[in-house]
């Protein structure tokens, strides 16, 4: 079955159309730098040569009326079943994934507080998908239905209970897409039925989060109310003192406003190295000899150890512990200083294997005998097809 995902940010939108049979990615591309004099569709078809059509000042409406002239020219418009779009909140109103309808919109739309960079950006596309592909099925997938599996006492923040029952104060954790994904192929790689399966998946890109998943379902995680808490990420600091709010109230004269944008868009790796939000930046950087390169990366490497060590506790074994996003999956230096620090939790190190793993393979970084971990390339885009194709066909 072909279906069209969607993945649409504020000034972008990253279209597939992937057959779900074959498991096989017939064409994918990105508008970029949407509403603006540079506005640009780019796609490619197969392995052909990358194609592009400007639409100086396009919005996503453009950028949509683009993909589907595209393809229709590549004769795949009526072969489409399907579009499933990614959707960042669905608070607690969405376990799963469903078919997207005006009451469903009208959800997302409440969630918008919760993530006020990310749900209109994904209504946006919704809106354009119905409005030109409105005799397909469409399909809302969320980054936070994974996590919805979570007891109550691993979401509840410690806060006057009324926040929570008023106000949806929780956490809600983000990245579920990616880590049911790489749940399920670390499970097969291990040659156990998901249900018996303990893993830790760490999801490490510009975004960083990490799960406690038992059974294939998620029973903790690293982000909470947004995904800003947790792990140190590219340009987030994660888990800060609260009061550092006030701190700097006080002694800068800094409104919540401005801290905050300070945590989400100028700490972690960039704020602490000065350089950048880019890992493979900093390795050269820190081979070189910049010393702050070096910290940053002692630092999110720490830390992410420390959340992998409390994530063990609701899961009781460790199975596996699974590598995957840009970082986990490229950056062998990066999971070797992560696997140090764990030895407490049996992990031995292979460096050949580690070193050796070719980009986009899966297989183990770890000494046979020694507890597991994995790197397994995720893949969001076949995950929302997946589920896509399946509610297409129960609906049809």
């Amino acid at each position: 079955m072909d279906i069209l995902v969607l993945n649409c940010g504020s000034s972008s939108l990253k279209f597939a159309v992937i057959d779900t049979g074959e498991g096989e990615v017939l064409l994918s591309g990105l508008a970029e730098r949407l509403a603006g004099p540079e506005a640009l569709v780019s796609w490619r078809r197969g392995d052909a040569e990358k194609e592009r059509r400007a639409i100086a000042g396009g919005d996503h409406a453009a950028a949509m009326k683009v993909v589907v002239e595209v393809l229709r020219e590549h004769g795949l418009q009526d072969e489409l079943r399907g579009v499933g779009h990614r959707v960042v909140h669905g608070g607690e109103r969405f376990k799963a994934s469903v078919v997207i309808d005006e009451s469903v919109v009208a959800e997302i739309e409440k969630c918008v507080p919760l993530a006020p960079l990310h749900n209109p950006a994904n209504l946006v596309g919704i809106r354009a998908g119905r409005a030109m592909l409105g005799e397909l099925t469409e399909v809302a997938v969320f980054d936070t239905a994974f996590h919805q599996a979570m007891p109550k006492h691993a979401y509840l923040y410690p806060v006057p209970y009324e926040l929570y029952s008023e106000h949806g104060v929780r956490r809600y954790g983000f990245h579920g897409t990616s880590h049911r994904f790489v749940a399920r192929r670390a499970a097969k790689i291990l040659g156990k039925p998901l249900e018996e399966t303990a893993l830790i998946t760490a999801h490490l890109g510009n975004g960083c989060s990490a799960a406690a998943v038992l059974g294939g379902r998620s029973i903790d995680t690293t982000m909470g109310l947004t995904p800003l808490e947790g792990l140190v990420m590219g340009t987030r600091s994660g888990d800060v003192d609260p009061a550092l709010h006030g701190f700097l109230k006080d002694q800068l004269g800094w409104d919540v406003e401005r801290t905050t944008k300070v945590l989400n868009k100028e700490s972690g790796l960039l704020g602490i190295s000065g350089k950048s939000n880019d890992m493979r930046t900093l390795e050269e950087a820190a081979a070189a000899g910049d010393e702050r390169a070096v910290l940053a990366i002692e630092v999110f490497c720490y830390r992410l150890a420390k959340a992998i060590g409390a994530l063990a506790v609701p899961l009781g074994r460790i199975d596996a512990l699974v590598f995957t996003g840009g970082i986990g999956e490229n950056s062998a230096p990066i999971r070797a200083k992560v696997l140090g620090h764990l030895g407490v939790l049996g992990f031995a190190l292979d460096p050949e294997r580690n070193d050796g793993l070719a980009r986009g393979s899966q297989g183990p970084v770890t000494q046979d005998g020694s507890s597991t971990a994995l790197v397994v390339p995720t893949n969001e885009e076949w995950m929302i097809a997946l589920d896509t194709a399946e509610l297409v066909e129960a609906t049809s």
